[in-house]
């Protein structure tokens, strides 16, 4: 069992910089792909970036693409979600998400999901 709890949300103006962190309980957290999804009030969740349990691949939105990096620290069981120039668009509620392979979190199927945390652009 994998349980992640996301932190580091909170409301900025448009451009301002955020990062998200998510730690992970469980002794097999490095064995795992990771990834972060949004989902904005009235729209379906969606993917934003993953990476692999070694940190060597990682996939991005082409919305997030340039502006957001994901990295991981398996020491400390946690991935991070550095987010630079918001946007408003960019308002919603992320979410981490552990799963076997990067292919699986893209798509949707990870196997465990944080609680979400809130993150609001001003324009």
């Amino acid at each position: 069992q994998v349980q992640l709890v996301e932190s580091g949300g909170g409301l900025v103006q448009a451009g301002d910089s955020l990062r998200l962190s998510c730690a992970a309980s469980g002794r097999t957290f490095s064995s795992y792909a990771m990834g972060w999804f949004r989902q904005a009030p009235g729209k379906e969740r969606e993917f934003v970036a993953t990476i692999s349990w070694s940190g060597v691949t990682t996939y991005y939105a082409d919305s997030v693409k340039g502006r957001f990096t994901i990295s991981r620290d398996n020491a400390k069981n946690t991935v991070y979600l550095q987010m630079n120039s918001l946007k408003p668009e960019d308002t919603a509620v992320y979410y981490c998400a552990a799963g076997v392979s990067v292919s699986s979190v893209v798509a949707g199927t990870a196997d465990y999901w944080g609680q979400g945390t809130q993150v609001t652009v001003s324009s």
